[in-house]
């Protein structure tokens, strides 16, 4: 028997929108996922030691959730954002710079490098790995500064390259990231618990994978420098042409005992969103959980959809909700302040231009969009009415990256604070 339709007039829209965001959020919870899949990790035998070690936006929560349900001893050290902190007591917690890399990341990866020489094939390393890590866990490889990892982050966020592309680069200029940190690790067995932030799951990809074989190479790192004409330091173009940054490759036989597991991702917060939607009486319609390209060009894409359901009920009938989710990108021409969330809604702000009975949200799962300290923002029909009488100007705010600032004039911004997850951007547009 089909869900009867709940009557239009009992929504409410706003509301609506903040309870999916919500419910997706809790869905890739450490607290809710991670508990099943420590169940199923050995514990070590005889003399064998249990490490926690681990970096990204959810590594607090995740190491908190290990504290509170693994039975044994255990010991160790994760490093999360700051402010993305958890109380725990017997692994400590480390706050570092995201998603520019600082000196408090790379301290911490040195003493996680120094923490798991020694360890034995009786010896288990539980590594806790979320989105974001790969900036946390910072550590140059040899010949490379700080300063100069920190100059190449900064062009690469601004450059418009994917995650993908991204994390190809840290990888070689790495120490500790693409497999590094599971050969520093052997002979020990070590389980990977990740949170994936990463279109299409790949967990070779997740925080630049620190304990997974990876099989790109210095010359593809390279290859993504030179197509966004980043400026190459002089050691870091030897670095690459030589070889010396190649990473851990597939087959490896110190990498045969390892296991991983990747807990949650945007599926299972776009699943739990539609379920809200359900329950309030619309059809939920999930169009992918790995959508990537300028967060602009998926703005008006979404705009165009949504007129369509709108106006000819192709492919959907409305009342509806359209859900994605994915990684966009920006590349930054402006001055304004703003994430990839804001973008993407004031980009379909602007083509839908006030269109009737289109309601949307977009925000980040870690509830910080970008470097702001919102998750992201809500459009309503009426925003662009209030943008007019504010006597803001759309377009050109877009021009300047602003999507903050606009929704933030219209006190549309969405501020969670931080969620201490990450499966990266949650959208939804509800058409009446």
């Amino acid at each position: 028997m089909p869900t009867p339709i709940a009557p239009i007039t009992t929504i409410n829209p706003r509301q609506l929108l903040l309870d999916m965001y919500q419910s997706a959020v809790d869905a890739v919870s450490a607290a809710k996922c991670l508990p099943a899949y420590l169940a199923r990790i050995p514990a070590p035998t005889g003399k064998g030691r249990t490490l926690v070690i681990g970096a990204g936006k959810g590594a607090a929560a995740m190491a908190k959730a290990v504290e509170e349900h693994w039975q044994g001893e255990l010991e160790g050290l994760v490093v999360t954002r700051y402010g993305h902190g958890a109380d725990c007591k017997r692994i400590e917690v480390v706050e570092a710079s995201h998603p520019v890399p600082d000196e408090a990341g790379r301290r911490a990866a040195v003493r996680i490098l120094e923490m798991v020489q020694g360890l034995t094939e009786d010896d288990l390393v539980l590594c806790l790995i979320s989105g974001g890590g790969s900036s946390l866990l910072a550590l140059p490889a040899p010949g490379i500064s700080l300063e100069q990892k920190q100059a190449i982050n900064k062009a690469l966020l601004k450059s418009g390259a994917n995650i993908f592309e991204m994390n190809c680069v840290r990888k070689h200029l790495s120490a500790i990231k693409g497999g590094r940190l599971a050969l520093a690790c052997a002979p020990a067995r070590v389980v990977t618990l990740m949170i994936s932030d990463i279109p299409g799951d790949d967990p070779g990809v997740i925080a630049s994978g620190p304990t997974l074989a990876d099989p790109t190479t210095c010359a593809e790192a390279l290859a993504v420098l030179r197509k966004y004409k980043i400026e190459i330091p002089a050691a870091i173009l030897q670095h690459l042409e030589s070889g010396q940054g190649e990473s851990a490759k597939p087959g490896d036989p110190r990498l045969s005992r390892n296991q991983y597991y990747v807990m949650a991702t945007a599926q299972d917060a776009l699943e739990a969103a539609a379920a809200v939607a359900s329950s309030a009486g619309l059809t939920p319609y999930i169009l992918s959980d790995e959508m990537e390209g300028e967060a602009r060009d998926i703005g008006l894409a979404h705009a165009a959809l949504a007129r369509q359901i709108a106006r000819r009920g192709q492919p959907f009938a409305k009342p509806c909700v359209v859900i994605s989710g994915g990684e966009t990108t920006v590349t930054v021409r402006g001055t304004g302040r703003g994430g990839r969330n804001a973008e993407f809604l004031l980009s379909l702000a602007t083509a839908l231009d006030g269109y009737p009975d289109i309601h949307a949200i977009a925000c980040d799962t870690d509830g910080i969009d970008g470097s702001e300290d919102n998750a992201g923002a809500i459009y309503q029909p009426q925003s662009m009415r209030q943008a007019e009488e504010l006597g803001l100007r759309p377009k050109a705010m877009l021009d300047n990256n602003d999507g903050y600032g606009f929704f933030e004039a219209l006190g549309n911004l969405v501020v969670s604070g931080p969620t201490r997850t990450n499966v990266n951007d949650f959208r939804a547009m509800l058409i009446l």
